[in-house]
């Protein structure tokens, strides 16, 4: 079933209120024009007499100035009183800058989140449900502890609770067992599967999707779930890389990867995919591509939610020229640069349908069961490829 089309039972919770903050802007207009678009062609018309149901646009108008010092303030510059209200935040985005002493500073996870609670207090309860749609989960990676260290997520997602937030949406938390730190709130960890399928099948006209000619890595045993789940959907066998580290040796907090260990079937003559929740640097995903390729792997395929890209694309340039890459494919969930759209071999999946879906869903109290499970929507999607292609 189209998504633009979906025709809800019940009413809607409360006036649907989207507050986007900076650095979201691109994604925030996109969301806020489909839930506009939905509620003035597809809803019910019972629900057209409900009190600010359809409006020109969902969005409040907020803001956070700051002072000379660097210090800033949440501000509403109009009610929020009574909503539904959704608070859309990229902790990533390092394109944002502030004037600080008079020189200019790159936003940093830790100033986005700030700004994040600052709007929340700034609403001062009156709003009647409180969501916060962090795509890119703060301190995700900080989910554990390893020896004396801060819990950071876990006091993060503690913190929003504490504020009245009701429930916190993320994509593809990096474990999402964090939730145990508010098991009696809202949380919910979406994966774009479909998108990834769906961006694939869209560049690529000459995939075999069978078991005799694509394969899903791993990357590493924090990923296996995802590519067990993806490898599941397509019908395809998967494998995956450990990572040999050694011990002896910190470097920037971590211990040194030595090598990547190989568990799986033969890849020789396969089009691999290699997916994880996030890129950094790139380095681990690039040195992954390259053993696979020695294993005469046909094509490599990179797949994850989010590009950081913390390195620069230069690596993944070489890795292009190289061969050891032909398609890079992530998300909009986080900052793009201009120059990374430009790359012939990245695929965008734009997220922005799927969360305009997340919130008119929630918004009207009905279940998001079939939001969690695209298993259905991508098997469409290859039964349509198949009998496009394959024939």
């Amino acid at each position: 079933m189209d998504d633009s089309v979906k025709v809800f039972e019940n009413a809607p919770e409360a006036p649907l209120g989207l507050i986007v903050l900076k650095g979201c802007e691109k994604i925030g207009d996109e969301i806020d024009g489909y839930l506009v678009k939905w509620r003035h062609e597809n809803a019910e018309d019972i629900h057209r007499d409900l009190h600010g149901y359809v409006r020109e646009s969902y969005k409040i108008d907020a803001s956070v100035p700051r002072f000379g010092s660097g210090e800033a303030k949440g501000q509403l510059n109009v009610s929020i009183r009574g909503l539904d209200l959704y608070i859309l935040v990229d902790v990533t985005n390092y394109s944002v800058t502030y004037k600080m002493g008079g020189s200019t500073n790159h936003m940093s996870p830790d100033d986005h989140y700030s700004d994040l609670k600052r709007i929340i207090a700034a609403a001062c309860g009156k709003a009647k449900r409180v969501t916060v749609i962090m795509p890119f989960l703060y301190e995700g990676r900080q989910h554990r502890r390893s020896a004396r260290e801060s819990l950071d997520c876990a006091v993060m997602l503690q913190e929003l609770i504490a504020m009245g937030v009701d429930n916190i949406l993320t994509f593809d938390a990096h474990d999402p067992r964090v939730q145990n730190a508010i098991p009696c709130s809202g949380f919910e960890s979406f994966r774009p599967t479909y998108q990834f399928v769906k961006g694939i099948l869209g560049s690529c006209d000459d995939l075999k999707l069978d078991a005799d000619h694509t394969m899903i890595i791993s990357p590493d045993e924090g990923a296996t779930d995802r590519a067990v789940f993806l490898a599941t959907v397509l019908g395809v066998n998967m494998g995956m890389f450990y990572k040999r580290r050694d011990y002896t040796k910190i470097v920037d907090g971590r211990n040194p990867i030595v090598a990547h260990e190989f568990l799986g079937d033969s890849v020789e003559g396969k089009d691999v995919w290699i997916i994880d929740d996030m890129i950094s640097s790139g380095e681990s995903m690039i040195d992954v591509a390259r053993q696979l390729k020695k294993r005469k792997a046909r094509r490599v395929f990179m797949i994850a939610t989010f590009g950081l890209f913390t390195s620069g694309l230069e690596k993944f340039d070489e890795a292009y020229k190289e061969g050891l890459l032909y398609r890079l494919v992530s998300t909009n969930l986080t900052y793009q640069s201009p120059e990374l759209l430009k790359r012939e071999y990245f695929i965008n999946c734009d997220i922005s349908k799927f969360i305009s879906l997340i919130i008119d869903t929630l918004n009207h109290n009905e279940s998001i069961s079939e939001l969690l499970d695209p298993f259905a929507k991508i098997h469409a999607a290859l039964q349509e490829y198949n009998e496009a292609h394959n024939n």
